[in-house]
């Protein structure tokens, strides 16, 4: 496998390239780093060949937004929304200049990402054609207005599989967004499932903040199986 590393609109875009021809192409959006820490928890865990795309220096809170929120914190930044910029971005930029950089034509196309990447990421599925399959970790399903938009709206394109996680101990909290977060994903894994789609649940123990790596790493397994 080989490190590439570039820059496209300001976004630090790093691809793990596989050896191996047509395999998967992944899209991981990350909040921090280049995606190491994920590879290394693939590894362990015997994760099946695949391309990944990392993409980071976002802009979290607008660039991962499907729109605005305001702070659910007095620490926290407002939500502005800027989903929809940034899934133009990706789609007419990034993926067109990293398809040239991987050994042949990827089998599918998945999008996976943590917290609110997790929320993006089934997003993107409401607005494009694109992706074939999704794996949402810990994904900010709390999100004011979410799952109503989600019943409401038809996607593009049905994934052929969908991953969605949560920790265990994630709605434990006095916040009156995040301690909806597991009766609102529990909602929309039940709507999805009513959909026909091939949807797996996991509860994983701990947090928001435990082993994200190792959790993300998981998600993307489980998409890549057959």
């Amino acid at each position: 496998m080989e490190k590439k590393k570039y820059t496209i609109q300001k976004k630090e875009v790093t691809l793990y390239a596989s050896d191996w021809e047509d395999v998967p192409l992944i899209v991981l959006n990350n909040f921090s780093g280049d995606g190491e820490e994920v590879m290394k928890s693939m590894a362990e865990i015997d994760t099946p060949e695949c391309n990944l795309l990392v993409v980071g220096n976002l802009n979290w809170d607008h660039d991962m937004a499907p729109w605005s929120c305001p702070p659910i914190a007095p620490q926290d930044e407002p939500c502005t929304g800027g989903a929809d910029a940034y899934l133009a971005l990706l789609l007419s930029e990034i993926m067109p200049q990293t398809l040239p950089r991987i050994k042949g034509t990827p089998s599918w196309t998945g999008i996976a990402g943590y917290s609110l990447a997790g929320l993006f990421a089934l997003y993107a599925f409401y607005q494009c054609e694109t992706f074939d399959r999704v794996a949402s970790m810990s994904g900010s399903l709390w999100f004011p207005d979410f799952v109503e938009y989600a019943k409401d709206h038809v996607l593009k394109k049905k994934p052929q599989k969908v991953y969605i996680s949560l920790g265990d101990k994630e709605d434990r909290t006095k916040n009156p967004y995040l301690k909806t977060v597991r009766e609102r994903t529990e909602t929309l894994v039940k709507h999805y499932q009513e959909q026909g789609l091939d949807v797996q649940w996991e509860l994983n123990p701990g947090n928001h903040f435990k082993n994200p790596s190792l959790r993300s790493a998981k998600g993307i397994r489980a998409i890549l199986g057959e």
